[in-house]
């Protein structure tokens, strides 16, 4: 029977290959983008699950207040493992991280140096801990000792080869011999670590080794034991601040106990973020790689939802419109003895069979459409062609697709009555007008949130783009790892500033675009109390700097290389001057300090006030910041006029071979490095901009299906009033009005709908746009447009036909 119902089902597909191509290309349009989206979140859920007894492991994150600032730590103190596994039975084990950023590296005798763009400092629990196999070496004894390391397999064989590395000496920045006691295959791409290519051993570091509670430098993972409740860790973990901060922090200040540390404001806890929660839920400062958003992944999951939505609705549409022309199918095969049970598995199996077709043509564009749709999201996504579950799911999504696709229509149509069908009365109702007309307005709110959201993504990325930052990020390069010239570091500079398109050019490793961060408490001469700290960005310039990146005094003057004074004198920002309780000329004078625990202080004097800048994304507010003079020498930030950069580039790049040769040269532009904050906004806004005109096709070609239809019912109607004297314009208007009506319908419901949503995902930004009003007016001009577009060629074209076909048609 089955069989028989598949024959007819094909040949029924057959007889209406228009309807059959729209409904097949409708479908097959939205099951791609929900593949590709669910992959996509299969992808962001599945972050840091792949090690081992990932479910136990969290990290100790850390909120302060303090200093007038607030901050959200995801590092802790370096004696916080030692002192975790002492003081808890819940904890099986720890251990530490050291972030270093990039290093240059080169194997002993060798003159040529390669970068590797992220290493750590790690204890020596870190493979066992996470369930890393070294391929060659001894995990438990791989970082044991001083100066040794670990390299990845890609970085191994970069030198050496991985079969060959063991015992082999390498040159870190030209400075320190390491030895190499292991090799450990490259971390996944959807793991915390998936940048980082190289691990030193912890038991060189002899900061790890100190008990300074007060500086948080670390990423400290526990793993618990089994069995045991993570909420009620949490709160015994708040006993730390008591039991080790308050003590240290008496050696500063002795009088301060944990009762006048929070009468003064101030705050300092402790908590846990489980392994598998950081890639989606931790926003926080210095997050060891670059974080998504659970946010995102409701958007996309959303997205997914309406294009499989709409694509189905698009099958009901058209299904139930083109009933009218199997009324007396329907009638006959009543007439011969089908009952209803039967006439709603053929119209399942019909709907069935349109749904796999659309899975074949689906996989295809999937495959075309993957390796762009990985550009747009910035994922490295594959299809699990070998993986049996993959198949078993998409089979399984497919039937479920198809029988929900067809259960309207098989339902509707199996419930015409054969008396009025093959009498050809009650016509008028047979097509489901009120149902149709419902889901026409669904298909459209649709398309127009998603082009609301597309917009008001695109204004608050132009926001960013264009807002002033309180520095200049145009026309400048950067140019990496200078610190390799050595004591020439200098006579590069002054070099490149002879260059005819260079403007000015300064060395800091310090920049308000991702760089190094480094957060001290200093306080005001004369008010050394707890409660007067100003915690601040303590970043280590040029004289140089402020020309460079063309920054604004608002108070006092630059550093100047004629005053020796300056090598202790600061300047500070406008975001310091609430905490100092000062204006800016006010604080012209003022001297401060970090040598709390020194009998011999040095003080730096304030000499000027810089306007604020934003040196973190646009989603935090200005916090303080100080420049001081000093000798940071890891990129040489280069201010270019007007012009073709390439010859500059070429020639600065002679002077670093000249200078520093078998050094690595690299670059890069400010702008490019400033937007890869926003990079996460910069994927959701062409992921939105490519699935809102995935959504809108869909629509239209259900629209334009409707159309068709609804002309071809009313042909005879058209015919009359061309013969009573109606004009094509005036023809072409009745049938298109009917279809905009549901439109304006559609554009009431989305637009406050959008709006509600949007507001909600700026309120993530402390620097946004306000929705304008032409957003809205721009995205229901849009959906008019488009379906006018749509519609009005089938209605002019019905509108043409001669009169005299039209009155003859059955």
């Amino acid at each position: 029977m089955f069989k028989n119902y598949l024959k007819i089902a094909w040949r029924s597909l057959k007889k209406q290959p228009f309807f059959t191509f729209l409904n097949t290309f409708g479908l097959a349009i939205g099951m791609t983008g929900g593949l590709l989206i669910s992959l996509y979140i299969y992808d962001e859920l599945s972050f840091d699950k792949m090690f081992a007894d990932a479910d136990r492991i969290y990290r100790i994150d850390t909120d302060v207040k303090f200093g007038g600032a607030e901050i959200a730590a995801t590092e802790s103190a370096a004696p916080m493992a030692a002192a975790m596994q002492r003081d808890f039975s819940q904890v099986e084990s720890t251990v530490r991280l050291r972030d270093r950023g990039s290093f240059l590296i080169r194997k002993s005798g060798t003159e040529t140096n390669t970068k590797e763009l992220r290493g750590a400092f790690a204890d020596s629990t870190f493979f066992d801990f996470f369930g890393l196999k070294l391929l060659v070496g001894n995990s438990k004894a791989a970082l044991t000792e001083p100066n040794t390391l670990v390299l990845t397999k890609t970085a191994a064989e970069k030198h050496f080869g991985v079969k060959n590395a063991l015992g082999q000496q390498m040159l870190l920045n030209n400075t320190d011999t390491y030895t190499v006691t292991g090799v450990i295959d490259d971390l996944p791409k959807n793991s915390l670590l998936r940048e980082h290519s190289i691990f030193l051993a912890m038991a060189g570091y002899a900061d790890s080794r100190e008990a300074n509670w007060g500086s948080m430098n670390y990423y400290t993972f526990v793993k618990l034991i089994p069995n045991v409740n993570s909420t009620d860790f949490n709160e015994p973990l708040q006993g730390m601040f008591e039991r080790y901060m308050i003590p240290w922090v008496q050696n500063l200040f002795p009088g301060m106990t944990a009762e006048s540390f929070a009468a003064s404001g101030n705050y300092w806890q402790h908590k846990i973020m489980p392994l598998t929660d950081i890639h989606l839920y931790s926003n926080r400062q210095s997050e060891i790689s670059a974080n998504s958003s659970i946010q995102n992944v409701y958007i996309l999951s959303f997205i997914a939802l309406f294009l499989i939505l709409l694509a189905t609705v698009n099958f009901m549409n058209l299904s139930t419109a083109h009933s009218l022309k199997r009324a007396k199918e329907v009638g006959i095969r009543k007439t011969l003895g089908s009952n209803r049970s039967d006439l709603i598995r053929q119209f399942l199996t019909e709907s069935g069979l349109i749904a796999f077709i659309s899975l074949l043509f689906a996989l295809i564009l999937a495959i075309i459409v993957l390796p762009l749709f990985n550009d747009l999201s910035g994922k490295t996504i594959a299809i699990p062609y070998a993986n049996p579950l993959f198949w078993l799911l998409v089979v399984f999504a497919t039937i479920i697709l198809g029988f929900f696709s067809g259960s309207y229509p098989a339902f509707f149509m199996s419930r015409f009555m054969p008396v009025k069908v093959l009498k050809g009365s009650g016509q008028n109702t047979v097509g489901g007008g009120k149902i149709r007309n419902s889901l026409v307005v669904f298909q459209f709110a649709i398309s127009v949130f998603l082009i609301v959201s597309t917009l008001v993504v695109f204004q608050q990325l132009k926001y960013i783009q264009g807002k002033d930052l309180g520095f200049a990020k145009n026309q400048i390069v950067l140019i990496n790892d200078t610190y390799a010239a050595g004591s020439q570091v200098q006579a590069f500079k002054d070099e490149v500033k002879q260059l005819g398109q260079v403007e000015q050019a300064s060395l800091s490793d310090y920049l308000p675009t991702p760089s190094a961060r480094s957060n001290s408490s200093l306080f005001r001469e004369g008010a050394m109390e707890q409660e007067n700290a100003i915690q601040m960005q303590v970043w280590e310039v040029d004289h140089d700097y402020i020309n460079t990146l063309i920054m604004k005094l608002v108070a006092g003057r630059d550093f100047n290389p004629k005053f020796v004074a300056d090598s202790t004198a600061v300047i500070i920002n406008e975001a310091t001057l609430p905490i100092l309780g000062v204006k800016a000329e006010e604080a012209l004078g003022i001297r401060i300090t970090g040598d709390l625990d020194l009998e011999d202080k040095t003080f730096y004097t304030i000499i000027g006030v810089v306007k604020n800048f934003h040196y973190e994304s646009l989603r935090e507010n200005i916090g303080a910041l100080g420049l001081f003079l000093d000798n940071s020498t890891g990129t040489l930030a280069v201010k270019l006029k007007p012009g073709d950069f390439s010859n500059t580039l070429a020639n600065i790049e002679g002077i670093w071979n000249k200078i520093a040769p078998g050094q690595p040269f690299s670059y890069r532009f400010m702008d490019d490095s400033f937007n890869t904050t926003y990079e996460a906004e910069q994927n959701l806004g062409r992921i939105f901009m490519v699935f809102t005109f995935l959504s809108i096709l869909i629509a239209c070609l259900g629209l334009f299906g409707l159309a068709a239809f609804n002309a071809q019912k009313r042909t005879k109607e058209i015919g009359v009033r061309k013969v009573l004297g109606a004009s094509v314009a005036q023809i072409s208007y009745r049938l298109t009005t009917d279809f905009l009506k549901m439109v304006g319908i559609a554009i009431l419901i989305s637009l406050p709908i959008g709006w509600f949503v949007m507001n909600k995902w700026l309120q993530d930004f402390s620097y946004r746009i306000e929705i304008p009003w032409w957003i809205f007016a721009l995205a229901a001009v849009l959906a008019i447009g488009i379906a006018i577009l749509t519609v009005s060629y089938q209605s002019i074209r019905a509108a043409v036909v001669n009169p005299v076909k039209s009155l003859r048609t059955e």
